[in-house]
């Protein structure tokens, strides 16, 4: 299985021993984040993704240019939230960051509510669009002359840009919106957890949607792991994180997500639902994450052999690309390098090319 294999670099104050009991030790801060990114380095991790909360936590643009001169091989998949920044700005601050890497910069696209402002879904996706092809041509060394709906701009792009062009765009999101946002202008589409029929029903439907538009996609899987030398102290790890947790602070956890009412968050409580009495939705993906967590909710849990095993059979469907992280953030990157990560054939993903259909 060849694939990039990612770790999770908790910038938003997502970092617990027992869900939903804050710990001073493991609040966001650069050195508790930093430490955890050159751990991921030095474990032989492939990338690590930066992510973006504006209430809570650190932000992601800022301490990639922090980290970066301190990485020696390891990508930064850097979340940005369209809008946030204007794009010229946006595209020289991700381009000065990729020079500082060595050309090893990737970039998750979000499409948010700007922080102090709600806009319905329809228009934030075409804002979502918009700025993307912006972004990219710019980061390409392309001069931009556009009159859209939220971008007005003519402007040659900045002197600094990557030598390999745009970096990879990685985006997800399970509305008619974003698959189609995805389909035009992603590399990789990025899934949450789900069951396997599900995963594949939704790579079908992407592969479909790309090829509409004249391009391939890429597919990559964000989901926590939990594994130990047996599956019974994997399943006993997972009791114990959810052991002090009520379901109000769950509640409350949940709801700092910018877009808690979204598809893709909607499926979440669905796999919770759906699950046995422990939590398990099938064979070794436990929902139980998803009571404390906004975002991706379930984890694969179960001794090496089975979460090895879960991985190559996401990999068959067609996932390249796996984000993963755990709890204690540190301890579970420790745990999975040592127990799983030596028996993935993995490395860089993406080659750079241009998004642009074929001809």
């Amino acid at each position: 299985m060849g694939c990039e294999i990612s770790w999770f670099a908790p910038l938003c104050d997502d970092d617990y021993e027992f869900l939903g009991r804050p710990d001073p030790a493991l609040l966001s801060s650069w050195e508790h984040a930093r430490g955890i990114a050159l751990r991921a380095e030095e474990a032989g991790f492939d990338n690590i993704l930066l992510p973006s909360n504006y209430a809570i936590g650190i932000d992601s643009v800022a301490f990639a240019a922090g980290i970066a001169p301190q990485l020696r091989r390891m990508q930064l998949l850097v979340a940005v939230r369209m809008g946030e920044l204007w794009p010229p700005q946006l595209a020289r601050q991700l381009a000065t960051i990729d020079e500082m890497l060595g050309g090893r910069l990737t970039i998750n696209i979000i499409s948010s509510d700007r922080p102090g402002e709600e806009l319905e879904s329809a228009p934030r996706y075409r804002r979502t669009l918009e700025i993307m092809h912006v972004l990219r041509d710019l980061l390409d060394g392309k001069p931009v002359d556009t009159r859209g709906e939220f971008v007005t701009l003519t402007i040659d792009p900045p002197r600094i840009r990557p030598a390999g062009g745009c970096p990879p765009f990685y985006f997800g999101g399970l509305s008619d919106a974003a698959r189609e946002v995805a389909a035009a202008a992603a590399d990789v589409f990025l899934m949450w957890p789900d069951t396997m029929p599900a995963v594949e029903a939704v790579l079908a439907d992407m592969r479909a949607r790309a090829a509409r538009h004249g391009r391939e996609l890429r597919f990559g899987y964000r989901v926590h792991v939990i594994v130990r030398d047996t599956e019974a102290a994997a399943r006993a790890a997972a009791r114990r994180l959810v052991s002090q947790l009520d379901d109000e602070t769950g509640r409350r956890i949940r709801e700092r997500s910018l877009h808690v009412a979204s598809v893709g968050q909607l499926r979440q409580g669905e796999l919770r639902d759906l699950a046995d009495d422990e939590g398990y939705a099938e064979p070794n993906l436990w929902t139980g994450i998803g009571r404390a967590r906004s975002g991706a909710g379930a984890a694969i849990v179960g001794d090496p052999d089975q979460v090895l095993a879960k991985l190559r059979g996401y990999a068959e469907l067609g996932m390249e690309a796996f984000i993963l992280s755990g709890y204690p953030n540190g301890a579970e990157c420790d745990l999975f390098a040592r127990h799983v990560l030596p028996h993935l054939e993995h490395g860089a993903l993406l080659p750079r090319r241009s998004a642009a259909p074929a001809a």
